[in-house]
């Protein structure tokens, strides 16, 4: 048998303290690596000195540098543009993987040809016995998570279904990225940066598509800013969550009688949440003009996606 082809596809910002460990645990991957792709956002500090100056041991290693940032999903498009693998393997540059992390993901999705992305078992890099992430879940409220965060890893040692996979080190299959991308974008480019990887997971499972977890697949998390408190994140970057969450919902929730049912529990949800910007976080609430003005290009996007689960049900 042929073995699949893997690249990998890493977006740096800033990243000079993390990107040489991430490397090295990709040349160390039980798997072979066919390309590994950066895009560089247009970092201030040493990242691409350091990356320029890494041996990826004959591992093809290609640096992408834009002029400006163009945020994760801008990103990783363009990185995953660069590819042409059976897989692509989207990874956070503070991410560390275990050694056979590509090659058990690679193997469940060969065995359920279903399923087209796979995520392992994240923990976080300074608790390794804690999860971080095992996928992701979506709430009644559609509120995405990260599956079992904060849990003992004993707790999540069986492989099976997921509702997504967390674009930290997520590994995706070309026939599912080629199926669910929209206007040629696999990530909507719209997003920038924050909950892409939900938009994903939401699209493809609407078109038909299997996400998994695999706890043999270890990763370690460094997660950054993210596990500090809320005003520890960049207000661009918080802005960027608020619109994502709408652009989402219209993006994918499908209108029926559950829904109905549940879309007091969200409007009330996000006029709780309104309240609360508007008194403690009212710079988020600055993202307003541009989350109107860009609603309608989120419902033709909504109907391309509609036609093309016509189309597969034909």
């Amino acid at each position: 048998m042929i073995m699949p082809s893997v690249s990998i596809c890493i977006v740096t910002y800033n990243s000079e303290s993390e990107i040489a460990n991430c490397l090295e645990a990709v040349c160390n991957q039980s798997h072979p690596i066919q390309a590994i792709i950066i895009v560089d956002n247009e970092s201030k500090d040493s990242t691409l000195q350091t990356i320029e100056s890494y041996d990826s041991r004959n591992v093809p290693l290609e640096i992408i540098s834009n002029k400006k940032n163009n945020g994760f999903a801008g990103g990783q498009n363009q990185a995953i543009k660069a590819t042409n693998s059976d897989y692509v393997l989207v990874l956070n540059p503070d991410v560390n993987l275990g050694t056979f992390y590509i090659e058990e993901l690679v193997n469940a999705l060969e065995l359920n040809r279903k399923a087209g992305s796979a995520t392992g078992q994240l923990v976080f890099a300074l608790d390794p016995d804690v999860i971080d992430s095992t996928g992701l879940t979506m709430g009644i409220t559609r509120q995405a998570k990260d599956r079992g965060t904060g849990d003992q890893i004993s707790k999540w040692q069986v492989a099976g279904e997921v509702f997504g996979v967390s674009g930290a080190a997520s590994l995706y299959s070309r026939r599912m990225i080629q199926d669910v991308s929209v206007n040629g974008e696999f990530f909507d480019e719209q997003f920038f940066a924050y909950k892409e990887d939900v938009d994903v997971a939401w699209r493809a499972q609407k078109l038909g598509w299997k996400s998994l977890y695999e706890p043999n697949a270890k990763a370690l998390h460094a997660r950054g800013w993210k596990k500090g408190n809320r005003k520890s994140i960049p207000v661009f970057i918080r802005q960027h969550s608020y619109m994502n969450y709408f652009y989402t919902l219209i993006k994918n929730e499908k209108l029926s009688t559950s829904s109905f049912y549940q879309l007091p529990l969200i409007a009330g949800k996000e006029m709780l949440k309104f309240g609360y910007l508007l008194f403690r976080e009212p710079a988020v609430l600055n993202c307003l003009p541009t989350l109107l003005r860009t609603l309608p290009s989120m419902f033709k996007k909504r109907r391309i996606i509609e036609n093309l689960i016509k189309e597969k049900q034909r």
